[in-house]
């Protein structure tokens, strides 16, 4: 596997709304337990759109892993342009310094917003261009992160598409664990 396709709920659809937010560490560490064996594996690119939350955070995670395993890189394809346009001053200041510290930034849609369809090409294309989803996504919860999760399982129907996906089981566990390793 070459490239990973990595998204998830938005913060919001997690109840957070400061970067800061306990919880976050928490799904950082699950990313990170499920980026580590693939990367070790040889993984070279993680994708994700620069959505805010679990894409923006796994974007930390993987440059706190390229500090050790350099032959892996972060590419952010955003949907349109100036994405972060209509969020507040902190949220944008947070994306635009994960752009910067990316390997490779490009928009599939080279204008802004115009309609949700920019969103489900989007789905489809990242889907596309990778080799392997890693997706947090509980099936039994709506969220946004159903649309890319259900572009993963029409590829999986054809070819070989692995969808890793973490659940809010996975989250509790990486959360306990976390609390056993601080006593």
């Amino acid at each position: 596997m070459k490239v990973l396709y990595l998204t998830g709920y938005k913060a919001f659809e997690f109840g957070i709304f400061k970067n800061d937010h306990e919880a976050v560490k928490y799904i950082k560490k699950a990313i990170e337990q499920r980026l580590l064996p693939m990367v070790e594996d040889g993984l070279e690119w993680v994708i994700i759109s620069g959505q805010l939350g679990t894409e923006l955070w796994g974007a930390e995670v993987v440059f706190a892993l390229q500090e050790e395993y350099d032959q892996l890189k972060l590419g952010v394809l955003t949907p349109y342009l100036k994405q972060e346009e209509s969020w507040n001053e902190t949220n944008q200041e947070y994306y635009r310094s994960i752009v910067a510290r990316a390997d490779f930034v490009d928009s599939i849609f080279h204008k802004p917003y115009e309609g949700p369809q920019q969103l489900k090409i989007k789905n489809k294309y990242m889907v596309h261009k990778s080799d392997a989803m890693l997706i947090i996504f509980e099936d039994e919860k709506d969220g946004s992160a159903k649309y890319p999760y259900q572009e993963a399982l029409k590829k999986a129907e054809n070819q070989s598409y692995p969808i890793y996906q973490v659940n809010f089981d996975d989250l509790q566990m990486a959360a306990e664990e976390s609390t056993w390793s601080e006593e």
